[in-house]
């Protein structure tokens, strides 16, 4: 049995459709998961990794778990959680971590948090793989309806690129790690295959729709205006600086993806592609 937590979001549920489609046995798990966002045959449960205690129930006869911990990572006893999965008979973890613990290490937001979560993960004593994905190509649904309304995509640093990554290709490395030997004790560093800037995603998406899409310069301050109504200040400042002013590290193109999966990953226009309906 394989436990998928986070499984409603953009890498959880591509993991649990891969895995149910390779024939494992899964567990998919989130806060407010049902029926209806799983392959037949796979089992759902609600939990909250906030609630190791509640976990237990979901861990117990496990074999491996996909952790990760999302947007309430500070909320999370990590340690607790990997020792209610020990209890349940689990042997192997693969952490869904972030770029910025290696990136942005002093940042509380992106680098303390995360490498606090995977100091945990060290220490478990069980079989272990990081994944440690830069920035989401499926963040550009936060454009979506822009897109729908108007045909405008607005977002600051429109000419700077970083290389995006499909989630569902984050995904089939996840998918590896649970059921492959060979990857035990090894941090991954997943990327796409190239940079890509925000007006390049907006072309990438009017070529999926067949619409032209105008691209809109934000400054920093409208962006940031924006993004603290959902998120915390210190998380839109950290994002913001590596979104307009990426470091070497956060540029540099990943071979991981290719070497665990045996293809490149998918393009940023391969995904738009896949989810035009979303804009359309």
């Amino acid at each position: 049995m394989i436990v998928v937590t986070g499984a409603t979001g953009n890498v959880g549920g591509a993991l649990v459709r891969i895995l149910a489609a390779d024939g494992a046995q899964v567990t998919a798990t989130s806060r407010n998961i049902s029926a209806a966002d799983v392959p037949d045959g796979v089992r759902h449960v609600r939990s909250d990794l906030a609630d190791p205690d509640g976990m237990r129930t979901v861990l117990d006869g496990a074999e491996a778990l996909f952790f990760q911990s999302g947007t309430a990572a500070h909320l999370i006893d990590a340690r607790a959680v990997l020792d209610a999965a020990k209890a349940g008979g689990v042997r192997r973890v693969v952490l869904l971590s972030s770029q910025g613990v290696g990136t942005r290490p002093d940042s509380a937001s992106h680098g303390v948090v995360g490498k606090a979560i995977e100091d945990a993960v060290l220490d478990s004593g069980l079989d272990w793989t990081i994944l440690r994905p830069g920035g989401f190509a499926s963040n550009s649904y936060a454009y979506a309806e822009s897109v729908r309304a108007s045909r405008t995509v607005a977002a600051p640093f429109g000419d700077v690129g970083i290389p995006v990554i499909d989630p569902s290709d984050i995904a089939a490395v996840g998918a590896s790690a649970l059921r492959e030997d060979g990857h035990t004790g090894q941090i991954y560093e997943l990327t796409g295959p190239a940079l890509v800037s925000p007006k390049q995603q907006a072309e990438a998406i009017a070529a999926a729709i067949g619409e032209p899409v105008q691209f809109v310069e934000l400054t920093r301050e409208q962006a940031r205006e924006h993004m603290t109504q959902f998120m915390p200040e210190a998380v839109a400042d950290t994002t913001l600086t590596i979104l307009g002013e990426p470091n070497d590290a956060e540029l540099r193109i990943s071979p991981d993806v290719e070497r665990v999966i045996g293809r490149a990953p998918g393009t940023f226009a391969d995904w738009a592609a896949r989810n035009a309906a979303a804009f359309r």
